[in-house]
């Protein structure tokens, strides 16, 4: 990743040029696999109902922050039914805007929406039971990453989540020029999350995804 962080700027702004250009559809949020979403939304749901309820040690369901969330796909079929109130961070803002009218009467129950690459995001302190950061971890730096989770440690309520949902590469780091991001493989995602001082505590890889596209792994941080 070191020559990743030189050219750190365009690394960005390069990607914030790909997702300019992306139409605002599911289908879009997902790169033209946009009949893998069910799939997706169905392993995501049973993954996070493992941990929410009202018992000891469960995770609570009052707020949720749906990272790289674009058009709000995950928040309106996963975050919205299990959550009272959700967030959506975005870098681009015409996915934001989009989003308000693609999430429909639910969205009324949207609390915050930020126009804010994660680099740059800093959650409150103390809001969220869950942090859901899918499909966007490779548009940070190494040291972005760490830093990231690190505030979104700060930002958990008491037995709150940080989840990462992302492809994961077979070995190393595989750079994607196209919408320039990096794909790593599970063993340095791993050391990245131990490096921001947070634990996995259950991890998992979706199924029934398309043989041709990247691995996807769940992991339940705190």
């Amino acid at each position: 990743m070191g020559d990743i962080a030189d050219g750190e700027g365009s690394f960005y702004s390069n990607a914030e040029d790909y997702w300019r250009e992306v139409p605002p559809t599911v289908d879009g949020m997902l790169g033209g696999y946009g009949s893998i979403s069910s799939i997706d939304i169905n392993g995501s749901k049973a993954f996070l109902q493992k941990f929410l309820g009202d018992g000891e040690g469960k995770t609570g369901t009052d707020c949720a922050l749906d990272c790289g969330a674009g058009i709000g796909r995950i928040s309106k079929r996963l975050l919205l039914p299990l959550f009272k109130t959700v967030d959506l961070v975005d870098v681009t803002q015409e996915f934001l805007d989009k989003a308000k009218t693609y999430l429909g009467e639910e969205g009324k129950r949207v609390g915050k929406y930020f126009c804010s690459g994660l680099q740059d995001l800093v959650p409150e302190s103390g809001r969220y039971d869950v942090i859901w950061i899918q499909w966007v971890i490779g548009h940070l730096t190494d040291d972005h990453l760490v830093d990231f989770l690190q505030r979104c440690q700060k930002a958990l309520r008491p037995n709150g989540l940080i989840i990462i949902k992302d492809n994961v590469s077979y070995e190393g780091v595989v750079p994607d020029e196209v919408d320039s991001s990096v794909c790593r493989d599970l063993q340095i995602v791993h050391g990245l999350v131990g490096r921001a001082g947070l634990r996995i505590i259950h991890g998992e890889q979706q199924t029934n995804f398309p043989k041709e596209i990247y691995q996807v792994h769940t992991l339940a941080l705190r």
